[in-house]
Order: structure tokens, then C-alpha cells, then sequence
């Protein structure tokens, strides 16, 4: 009888050493597949963040090569109107020398006449043409004559270089005199009529 007890102890030792090694190989597989899950949420997360990583490089590369590229052309495009700008202000007076030219050649024309000739009334005919010519010429590039004789003094046209004292009250404060005529060109002052006024 003794010998089946310890048959049965043994039987039972056995079961119960068995349903541990089973208990704790579930528990063993258990923790190895958390152990795997977890391992694969930090690879996925990782991938994720890699994946982000390289997205936002290439969109700084494109943003960097747009910026290059969009420099270049503000770069060109600054020195081209520069060259422009330079070029109209080098070539801006050629058509009123142009036009002055054919004046110039009218004086030559009239210096050799009045040479061989000695007609003065003639002479100062053809100079007052000339004259008359020359101020069509300044008209059509919009440069007229400032108005000074007899009017206001305006110091935004003319320029006082003398007081002169005057017995009528009427002239006080006037332009009397003009030393030197003054113009506009496009309704720009281009030289200031320099006037004597009245006190």
C-alpha cells in the first residue's frame, strides 16, 4: 500500500510539475508575443518617423532649388531693366539733338550767305526764320517758356537775383525785368527764369 502512495505522490508531483512547465510556457509565449508586438508598434512608429523624415528633405530640397532658382531670375531680370534704364538715358536726348541738327545746318547755310552778301535786311529775315524754326523744334519736345515778365514772383519759376525800388504800387512784388528767360520741358522746370523784382 505504501508503495502505491508513493506511486501516486509521484503521479501527482509529476501533474503538477508538468502543469507549471505548461502554465509557465503560456506565459512564456505570452510575454514573447508582447514582447514581439511591441517591438513591431516601435519599428512601425519608426518607420513612420522615417518616413516623415525624408518627406520633409526632399520638400526643403525643392523649396532650396525654387529659392536658387527664383533668385536667378530676380538677379537677371534686375540687371536687364538696369542695362535698359542705362540705355534710354544714354540714348534719351538723340531725338532732340536730331531735330536741333537740322537748325544747326539752317545757321551754317545762313553764315555763308550772309558772307557772300551784304544785304542785311535779308540777313536778319533768314536769322529771324531760323529763330522762329528753332522754337518750333523745342515745341514739339513740349519745352516752352516761362511766363515772368509783369507777373508774380513764383519761386517755383522764377529766380529773384535783384530788388529794384519802383514808385508804382502796382509793381511791387512783380517781375520788372527779365535777366535771363526760364523753361519748362513736360512741365518740369528745366532751367528758372532769373528776374529782377519790384519793392
Amino acid at each position: 500500500m505504501s508503495e502505491i502512495k508513493d506511486q501516486t505522490e509521484t503521479v501527482d508531483t509529476e501533474s503538477v510539475s508538468t502543469e507549471n512547465v505548461v502554465n509557465s510556457t503560456l506565459e512564456g509565449n505570452n510575454d514573447v508575443s508582447q514582447t514581439e508586438q511591441a517591438s513591431d508598434n516601435v519599428s512601425d512608429s519608426c518607420d513612420e518617423e522615417c518616413d516623415t523624415e525624408a518627406k520633409l528633405s526632399v520638400e526643403v530640397a525643392e523649396w532650396k532649388d525654387k529659392y536658387a532658382r527664383l533668385s536667378a531670375e530676380f538677379d537677371n531680370y534686375r540687371k536687364r531693366t538696369l542695362k535698359e534704364k542705362m540705355d534710354l538715358i544714354e540714348s534719351a536726348g538723340e531725338g532732340v539733338v536730331k531735330s536741333i541738327l537740322s537748325v544747326v545746318d539752317d545757321f551754317d547755310r545762313a553764315g555763308v550767305a550772309m558772307e557772300k552778301s551784304d544785304d542785311i535786311i535779308s540777313a536778319r529775315e533768314g536769322m529771324a526764320l531760323i529763330h522762329k524754326r528753332l522754337l518750333d523744334v523745342l515745341k514739339q519736345q513740349r519745352v516752352a517758356e516761362v511766363e515772368a515778365l509783369g507777373s508774380e514772383l513764383d519761386t517755383d519759376f522764377h529766380d529773384a537775383i535783384a530788388k529794384f525800388p519802383v514808385e508804382d504800387a502796382d509793381k511791387k512784388g512783380k517781375v520788372i525785368d527779365v535777366v535771363e528767360k526760364g523753361y519748362t520741358m513736360k512741365d518740369k522746370v528745366i532751367r528758372f527764369a532769373k528776374v529782377v523784382v519790384g519793392e
